[in-house]
């Protein structure tokens, strides 16, 4: 027994040496083991912080998209809430109304303040119906706009909100009324005429045909109005071709003042009956590239309008000088009562006319300077018109100046 006890206390440095180096073997793991949890839960940390990251990057992205798309679109979008206030709106509808603030929690009353929306979106949003109106909206610019609005729900019957889509329907009312006006304008044009030919005729079966000298005044009569009634079809026809870009220019380089003079021997008998006196101005050595013949049918409108609206005895003078851009620009001046202020920017719409009796009597069409626009535009010019009312009217109009005397001709659509 005491041997065995002397060799236990012989090998007792050894087991304290064997369990100091198991702690320390044991103390080492758990630090590399401590180290490596740290480690592992730093890399966690930066992939979960990098995952929401990419998440949050990804969600702005998709906002970003979503925003530019719904602030792209040309309508205007407006979504309430179930309590009729602002959620969203769209940069259309901000520029229609000019709402430069943030609306967001108002209701579509405080901020549109139309009557006629409101009752629309209580009607929405109370019944659930879809609704759609049409709404003015006055101002410098004033504008017509359709708003379709509907309710939207939370999957479960509840109503939520509504979703209001504002369309701009100005350009269609306004070429709708421009369609009507055509359409009167026509009716009217073609009425005048129709009503003196047809009351001609009945009074020549009715017997005037057995009196020569009331036969040929009714027959001269006959043939006026007929002629008349070509004039508004062709010009009509004309203007037809042109707003379409069916009719075809030939472009070449025209000597102006030539085609001037030939123009004012062409309509010296009209010049004659008002005894107006010609006076061209236009230097001998300006050339411009227009088709010719479109070119005679602008210079013949307006020179048959300052024949016509001039003062009897008067001149008419044709001018041109070279302009901005190579572009020449040429001008026929009356010197009659002139055009009021009011009237100068629309002269050049179809049927309009400042007198709109004395035009009848004189047998125009009110299409002449409409035809001279769309020619004029066709060539790549501008036409325009001033006038200082007592002292005459100038309408002036722009051409494309020719390159030299041999530029060569050129077919296109205008």
């Amino acid at each position: 027994m005491e041997a065995m006890k002397e060799a236990l206390l012989g090998i007792w440095p050894l087991w304290v040496a064997v369990a100091v180096a198991a702690g320390g073997a044991w103390m080492g793991w758990c630090w590399r083991r401590q180290r490596r949890l740290q480690w592992e839960s730093t890399q966690l940390r930066s992939e979960l912080n990098a995952l929401r990251a990419h998440q949050e990057e990804a969600a702005a992205h998709e906002r970003s998209q979503k925003e530019a798309l719904f602030n792209s679109m040309v309508e205007g979008i407006l979504v309430l809430d179930a309590q009729q206030r602002v959620q969203l709106v769209n940069r259309a509808l901000r520029t229609w109304f000019e709402l430069n603030e943030d609306i967001r929690g108002k209701t579509a009353m405080e901020i549109l303040r139309h009557h006629e929306l409101r009752d629309m979106v209580n009607v929405v949003t109370g019944q659930g119906k879809a609704e759609t109106i049409e709404l003015e909206i006055p101002g410098p610019k004033p504008r017509v706009l359709q708003i379709n609005a509907c309710a939207f729900g939370n999957g479960q019957g509840a109503r939520r909100g509504a979703v209001l889509v504002f369309h701009d329907v100005t350009r269609l009312k306004q070429l709708e009324n421009l369609r009507k006006d055509f359409v009167a304008n026509v009716s009217h044009e073609l009425r005048t005429p129709l009503s003196l030919i047809a009351g001609c005729v009945e009074t020549l079966i009715d017997g005037a045909q057995h009196d020569p000298v009331a036969a040929d005044r009714f027959l001269r009569m006959i043939q006026k109005h007929t002629e008349r009634l070509t004039f508004l079809l062709e010009d009509l026809l004309t203007l037809s071709q042109l707003e379409s870009g069916r009719s075809l220019f030939n472009f070449q380089t025209v000597q102006l003042r030539g085609a001037v003079d030939r123009l004012l021997d062409d309509i010296r008998l009209r010049a004659d009956a008002r005894q107006a006196t010609f006076s061209n101005r236009v230097p001998e050595a300006l050339s411009v590239r227009a088709d010719s013949q479109r070119l005679s049918q602008v210079l013949i409108n307006l020179l048959d309008n300052a024949i016509k609206y001039g003062k009897p005895g008067g001149t008419v003078e044709v001018g041109a000088q070279g302009g901005e851009g190579r572009m020449v620009e040429v001008w026929v001046r009356d010197d009659g009562p002139g055009i009021p202020a009011n009237a100068l920017e629309r002269i050049f719409e179809r049927f309009y006319r400042v007198d709109r009796a004395r035009s009848r009597e004189q047998g125009g069409t009110g299409l002449g300077l409409a035809i001279v626009k769309h020619i004029v535009q066709s060539h790549g010019g501008k036409a325009w018109a001033a006038s200082e009312f007592g002292k005459g009217a100038t309408i002036s109009f722009t051409l494309p100046m020719a390159s030299d005397g041999n530029e060569p001709a050129g077919i296109r659509k205008g």
